[in-house]
């Protein structure tokens, strides 16, 4: 899970990319990129600056290259100029207007080799759809290079956001938050979104009507699928690989437990029958266990059971004295620990990530109100969301870089989130 960058240039001398890994690996810096755009005309202007400027922040939030900032630049290369200058690969952009949408030409040279590496093309729809573009070409860029994936910035996240007391939104956006679509929006509260797949073509998400009631949303086919309800709380918290079973958080009679929900057969099965409060489910082990937060202690912290619910409960974590929300990848948990306790203003909530295979712990954030950790699909970086006063906004986490970046939401306060 923690892979070296350096490894992968090691790992890379069948490629055609050989000679520039050679000179990264002798000097054991980032390879230098040159990112610069193709001026086609003023109808052109605006929407290529957005996509060149997108595509230099995911090329530095990926932490695999010194990235050089050019503007206009001319199509074509020189490659003994760029040689001149330390620049390890060039990349230039171009974008037209077609009547589909937004078509952008990447043209990515690598100057050791003196070869054209990659020369793609990306379309869209819609110009607000730019981010996803610019999300497209890094993604390719940094597979060029044979660096750790960052395949994480194509993907949706889901926000349940505030727009009024009782009332929120389920939005999709980009982990930048640039891009943003309300895909429901009804007056009501839906909060506790959740992809239903890999593939984000549908989740669950709650909404109050007279109770309770868990949907299933298909975003291809805008369709709503009801699937259960219940009295006072219900929040579905994980989902199954193969996406038939799901895990909810449930409080039929007052207090919550953790529930099991077979969809094909409709089957709920309760696992935890706790006086106090069972939430924030997950599976783990290749989901042979369930991990959860309780009060069991006294104080909210993070424990394990059995998918039948007839194990013992275990204690996971034994770390901070109030751990409200957790993550799980493989062996490794991400949890939200209280960090102060202050009578006349706001506790700082951090992030630490720990293993349940060793004591290991790391600090992952060091101020503020830090909650709902995710892991992305290759459990090496984190999404969460942090409270301030003013704002909320979108934290990206690189694990393997010790590096962090802030997206604030403009307007509204998010609730929860799904990666």
């Amino acid at each position: 899970m923690r892979k070296l960058f350096l490894l992968f240039f090691l790992c890379h001398a069948a490629f055609a990319v050989d000679a520039t890994m050679e000179i990264i690996r002798r000097s054991g810096v980032l390879p230098v990129i040159d990112v610069s755009y193709i001026d086609s005309g003023a109808k052109t202007k605006p929407i290529i600056t957005r996509v060149h400027k997108m595509l230099i922040g995911d090329l530095k939030v990926s932490g695999h290259f010194n990235v050089q900032e050019q503007s206009e630049t001319k199509q074509g290369i020189d490659y003994a100029d760029y040689k001149t200058k330390g620049v390890h690969l060039v990349a230039k952009i171009a974008v037209r207007l077609e009547s589909s949408g937004i078509v952008t030409q990447l043209y990515l040279y690598d100057i050791t080799t003196e070869k054209e590496a990659l020369n793609k093309r990306y379309s869209v729809s819609h110009e607000n759809y730019y981010p996803l573009l610019a999300h497209k070409m890094a993604v390719d860029i940094n597979q060029y290079i044979g660096a750790p994936s960052i395949d994480w910035m194509e993907r949706f996240v889901l926000i349940s956001k505030n727009t009024a007391p009782s009332i929120a939104q389920i939005v999709l956006a980009d982990y930048t938050l640039t891009f943003q679509s309300v895909i429901i929006n009804d007056n009501r509260l839906n909060i506790f979104p959740k992809w239903a797949n890999k593939e984000q073509t549908e989740f669950y998400y709650t909404k109050y009507l007279d109770k309770p009631t868990l949907f299933k949303y298909n975003i291809q086919t805008k369709t709503n699928q009801q699937i259960l309800n219940s009295q006072g709380m219900l929040a579905i918290t994980d989902v199954s690989k193969d996406g038939k079973k799901i895990l909810l958080t449930m409080a039929p009679q007052a207090q919550s437990d953790i529930f099991l929900y077979d969809i094909p057969q409709k089957r709920l099965t309760q696992l935890t029958k706790y006086a106090g409060i069972d939430v924030e489910a997950h599976f783990i082990d290749d989901e042979k266990r369930v991990m959860f937060v309780s009060d069991r202690l006294g104080y909210p912290n993070i424990f394990a059971t059995g998918i039948d619910g007839a194990e013992v409960v275990e204690q996971l974590v034994y770390h901070g004295r109030n751990n409200n929300f957790a993550t799980a990848f493989g062996e490794y948990i991400v949890y939200s620990s209280r960090d102060s306790d202050n009578e006349f203003a706001p506790n700082a909530f951090n992030l630490y990530l720990a293993s349940t295979k060793s004591d290991y712990i790391r600090q992952l954030t060091i101020e503020g109100v830090n909650q709902n950790p995710q892991f992305s699909i290759d459990g090496e970086t984190v999404m969460y969301i942090k409270h301030t006063p003013a704002q909320s906004s979108l934290g990206i986490i690189s694990l393997n870089y010790n590096k962090s970046y802030l997206f604030a939401l403009p307007k509204g306060k998010i609730q929860t989130i799904a990666w």
